[in-house]
């Protein structure tokens, strides 16, 4: 199916429902294509990443736990905004 970017603004549910049937949809800006909606794959949708750390953060050998790191480098921020008024 085409769709034009038009109709992606302005009927963006209908165009969504037609690619959950199944079907892919070509979007096209003044007449030439430019994007296509695809169906979502079942096994895409659920994470392959074993490992709490991963992408940069994955090699890194100070950080243990990232969610830790994070929020030791939040801490100092936020305690000194609320501290300066």
């Amino acid at each position: 199916m085409r769709a034009t970017a038009k109709d992606l603004r302005l009927h963006s549910t209908e165009l969504l429902n037609t690619v959950k049937r199944g079907e892919e949809v070509i979007i096209t800006y003044h007449g030439k294509p430019c994007a296509k909606l695809i169906p979502i794959e079942e096994e895409n949708e659920q994470s392959t990443v074993d490992d709490e750390l991963f992408g940069i953060w994955k090699d890194n050998e100070q950080v243990k736990n990232i969610e830790d790191h994070i929020t030791n480098i939040r801490k100092d921020r936020l305690y000194c905004s609320h501290s300066s008024q």
